[in-house]
């Protein structure tokens, strides 16, 4: 898509706290991100008169800019059906303090228009006739990436010769025939082995305080496992907790355990994870645990304070 029109310039104010929509991480399939993208810059194609084919990685192309030292700038490409269904097929992120080295970090001058280049992950995907392609623009992905750590608007430059613009890597509709698979073969069943649920994809809520602006957002996932010798239980969850008029104050917090049924004995192991943020710092402490019969066996903690450095 190409933006070669007249000039202009879109703002948009940071919501630390958008992007639970988005997935859990980039191979999550999300099927409706519209709540993500009311807080986004947002723009569509005219609806398609034809198929349209892309496999590769698709590239957003921004001249951005920032009121603040730190922004992240994530793209999105999504498929948008008639009824308004939002589809989301691939994205990716860019910090902008990395725009010239990830080793070598540098703030953003509030103000300046940079040039950002956002190649999104590898995808493939054909978009019907009548739908349209979206690319929506952010500066917040949360919790899959944690806030930068001030408030800001930011500026996207559109139009002219080098204006933002969004590259698809367009593939013929219909090219090599496809390939003739031999039929999948039957797997042999162990009947002496069962299993229930799965830690993923898991379940998300989130809640958002219309007063203290405050969002918690709570995932968490469950499998149980039997075999010959016991059974195996494994239990997961992630709480993360931001303030979108602070958005240097943000903590996670996660509980994962397993445990195995023996004869004669059961064994758990206990993970419990906190990250805290502020301005300059973040602030991690994990403890590992291995319980016998539920008598604590050993434990290890470590704790540290790791710098932001442009994070």
């Amino acid at each position: 898509a190409d933006s070669a029109g007249a000039k202009e310039t879109h703002k948009l104010k940071y919501v630390p706290s958008i992007g639970v929509e988005g997935g859990f991480w980039w191979g999550d399939l999300m099927d409706d991100v519209r709540p993500m993208d009311a807080f986004s810059l947002v723009y569509d194609s005219e609806p398609l008169k034809e198929e349209l084919a892309i496999l590769g990685r698709p590239r957003a192309l921004l001249r951005a800019s920032a009121s603040a030292p730190m922004a992240d700038w994530i793209a999105r490409l999504s498929d948008v059906a008639p009824d308004g269904t939002v589809t989301q097929i691939t994205g990716a992120g860019i910090n902008g303090a990395q725009r010239e080295s990830m080793s070598e970090p540098r703030d953003l001058e509030p103000g300046k228009v940079y040039p950002l280049d956002i190649e999104m992950h590898l995808t493939s995907w054909v978009f019907p006739k009548g739908h349209r392609i979206r690319v929506a623009i952010s500066n917040a992905l949360w919790p899959m990436v944690l806030p930068t750590p001030y408030a800001m608007t930011t500026t996207l430059e559109l139009g002219g010769l080098e204006g933002s613009r969004l590259v698809l890597p367009v593939v013929p509709v219909h090219a090599a025939p496809v390939p003739a698979f031999p039929p999948p073969q039957p797997s042999d069943e162990r009947k002496d082995m069962s299993g229930v649920g799965e830690i993923l994809p898991g379940g998300w809520a989130i809640s958002r305080d219309l007063l203290t602006h405050e969002a918690t957002a709570f995932w968490h996932g469950k499998s149980e496992e039997t075999y010959p010798w016991g059974k195996e239980t494994d239990y997961e969850s992630l709480t993360y907790e931001v303030n979108d008029d602070h958005p240097e104050l943000s903590s996670t917090k996660g509980e994962a355990k397993s445990v195995f049924e023996l004869k004669g004995r059961v064994l758990t192991w206990q993970g419990h994870l906190s990250i805290a943020t502020d301005q300059k710092n973040f602030y991690y402490k994990y403890t590992r645990e291995l319980l016998k019969d539920g008598q604590m066996v050993k434990q290890k903690t470590w704790q540290e304070t790791i710098p932001r450095d442009h994070q």
